[in-house]
């Protein structure tokens, strides 16, 4: 048995094995700790990147396996520019190379690709490499993983802001701008709202991502770095998240009401 609960944000699924189990139907999750675990290793910081990007594989085909609808990786923020000039080359060079050799597999799990962010600063060779993988798999229907590379939450909201004044005859605001608006401008906006918002590392803050998008997300924050936080790590998230109550301003005893309807 499975129904939507409100604001189509999660859904319930009935099974013989667990009475009731509640899913996100958006997971972001900020993958942080890479440098630190390498480092911890023995290793240059950038090889804990190319390790992070293998575990992003394995945690992108568990929330397929589990129904997730859309998965939102932060990959490179627009404050990361600031990063040593080794570090951020190698990470242009593994994300050109991590698309060019994943995209065919994500094809063929059915895996939508997109890339949201200012991609206008990234070299044309990446650019291309975006366009070709989201090309390749916009049609298909299973998970919607998202990749945030050069992006931040504050620049989505003022590019949704230019285009929205962009469409205003003479640029003047006739009316005022309402949530609806607004919303319909930022990227991913025809996808639901991040449910679950993962940051991985033992940092406790959302660091420009999705600020809009998680207006009311469940955060959980964990002390695993990156590398470290596989498929079981998932899984204890997600079940810390099914024991919280969603009320989205009302009360308990309403949201219970809803739910029982």
């Amino acid at each position: 048995m499975r129904r939507v609960c409100p604001r189509r944000l999660c859904i319930y699924i009935m099974t013989s094995e667990e009475p009731t189990s509640l899913l996100p139907s958006h997971i972001a999750i900020i993958m942080d700790g890479n440098g630190r675990w390498a480092q911890a290793q023995g290793k240059k910081r950038v090889q804990g990147h190319k390790v992070g990007m293998e575990r992003a594989r394995d945690i992108v085909a568990h929330c397929g396996k589990l129904g997730v609808q859309t998965l939102t990786l932060f990959a490179f923020s627009s404050e990361n520019w600031s990063r040593p000039e080794e570090e951020v080359g190698f990470l242009m060079n593994l994300f050109v190379t991590g698309l060019t050799r994943e995209s065919k597999t994500l094809h063929k799990n059915n895996v939508q690709l997109r890339v949201i962010g200012d991609v206008s600063r990234f070299d044309k060779k990446l650019q291309a490499a975006i366009s070709k993988a989201e090309d390749l798999t916009r049609n298909n229907k299973g998970i919607v993983l998202q990749i945030a590379a050069n992006y931040g939450g504050k620049w989505d909201i003022i590019q949704a802001v230019n285009k929205l004044i962009s469409k205003i005859p003479n640029k003047s605001l006739a009316e005022p701008v309402t949530e609806q608006m607004l919303e319909s401008e930022l990227v991913g906006s025809d996808l639901p709202h991040v449910d679950l918002m993962i940051r991985t590392g033992g940092e406790k803050r959302i660091s420009n991502f999705l600020l809009w998008q998680c207006a009311y997300s469940e955060l959980y924050f964990s002390e695993k770095l990156w590398p470290e936080f596989n498929e079981t790590a998932l899984d204890a998230a997600l079940s810390e998240y099914s024991n919280r109550q969603r009320r989205f301003g009302q009360t308990s005893e309403q949201v219970m009401a809803e739910q029982t309807k």
